[in-house]
């Protein structure tokens, strides 16, 4: 059996997002175990996976809790010979620290602290939310958990990089994010009243500062163009001064629910990105199966997923210009829009199906828990 132990299963949020579309997607035949957190009490079903319900206490002491639930779950189905490999989600750190080494561990990375204090390219972009101190004891953790894996997962290839800058020399599998692409197909019949599509958290490491100079120079140049932010943040209240002068063009609408979230895709015709460090954007996966164009910074995390001029662009970081002439020549030039869209959505069914995602997870932990009881046979 896969044990995954992730103490915020039910969210919207990334990771949370991300096992919950595995656990849905997982290939029958395949024992699956969840350790979450919820106020929930017993098991449920999701999809193959059976989630056990902890305990998740309130306060800052909340996850330390969770965790000595979770080391008792996880000694319960050992001593009934269930626990084949553990597989672990950073962040948070803490669970993943104290969990008790029963089998074989693959860790997935979907972010580190290198990346997200901006430490990873050596210009900052952005002001850390973390002081220097806090960083360094984050990262301390983060080296010791990685050292503790067997395997690691991570979903891009700047994400393999960032974990090899500490110094970790172990098995790392590149696996990235899925689209569930059924659903978030594309509505032709859909009114594209929308010009450019904001999607995500407003916050400065998702690139919240950059939104208003792009925004500004857009409605400057194209007086007619219409914007939707769809969002929210820590953020928020400085990206809505900054455009309130612009409320003719652009729209905030907030947070939104995430089965709301596909319609905006359908309304819109570009997808715009200025964030600075993302594990794997499923946002932009997401529009790119609805066929939107993505324009976004060139950072390597983006690279795995958007090509320049075939299935959107890629601008300098910081080149508001530039990112404005970009967004103008898609939504100006329709067959190459049209070109360009086709292809988005071809790159998420060749590459980011969570079918195909799913399974390559499942064959990988089973080989590491194979590879682990070959050794203790001889």
């Amino acid at each position: 059996m896969i044990v995954i132990v992730l103490p915020q299963l039910y969210g919207v949020h990334g990771i949370a997002r991300y096992v919950q579309s595995f656990a849905q997607t997982a290939p029958d035949g395949h024992e699956i175990a969840i350790l979450a957190g919820s106020d929930r009490s017993g098991t449920v079903d999701l999809g193959v996976a059976k989630v056990y319900n902890l305990p998740l206490p309130r306060g800052r002491l909340g996850l330390a809790v969770w965790s000595f639930h979770a080391r008792r779950c996880l000694k319960d189905l050992a001593r009934q010979g269930k626990v084949d490999v553990i597989n672990l989600h950073v962040p948070p750190l803490i669970p993943s620290l104290l969990v008790p080494r029963l089998a074989p561990i693959v860790l997935t990375a979907h972010t580190t602290y290198l990346g997200m204090s901006g430490q990873f390219y050596g210009g900052r972009d952005f002001d850390s939310q973390w002081g220097s101190l806090s960083i360094a004891a984050k990262k301390l953790i983060e080296k010791v958990l990685f050292r503790r894996a067997d395997s690691i997962v991570t979903l891009t290839e700047q994400g393999r990089q960032e974990i090899e800058r500490y110094g970790y020399r172990g098995p790392i599998e590149v696996i990235p994010n899925g689209v569930h692409a059924e659903k978030f197909e594309p509505d032709r019949r859909a009114r594209k009243d929308i010009d450019v599509l904001f999607v995500g958290r407003i916050e400065k490491r998702k690139g919240s500062r950059a939104i208003v100079p792009v925004c500004r120079e857009l409605v400057e140049r194209a007086p007619k163009v219409r914007v939707c932010i769809v969002g929210y943040g820590d953020d928020e209240d400085f990206v809505r001064a900054g455009l309130a002068d612009c409320a003719g063009n652009v729209t905030f609408v907030g947070r939104q629910p995430f089965d709301e979230v596909l319609k905006y895709y359908h309304r819109s015709k570009v997808y715009a990105s200025t964030s600075y460090y993302e594990g794997l954007p499923g946002t932009c996966l997401e529009a790119m199966s609805a066929e939107l164009v993505p324009v976004v910074w060139d950072y390597l995390f983006y690279r795995d997923v958007v090509i320049d001029g075939v299935n959107g662009r890629l601008i300098a970081p910081n080149a508001h210009g530039a990112f404005v002439d970009a967004l103008l020549e898609v939504l100006v030039d329709e067959a190459n829009r049209e070109r360009m869209s086709k292809a988005a959505r071809l790159t998420v069914l060749d590459n980011f199906r969570w079918d195909d995602i799913a399974r390559r997870l499942v064959d990988m932990n089973h080989s590491i828990a194979k590879a682990r009881g070959a050794r203790r046979d001889t």
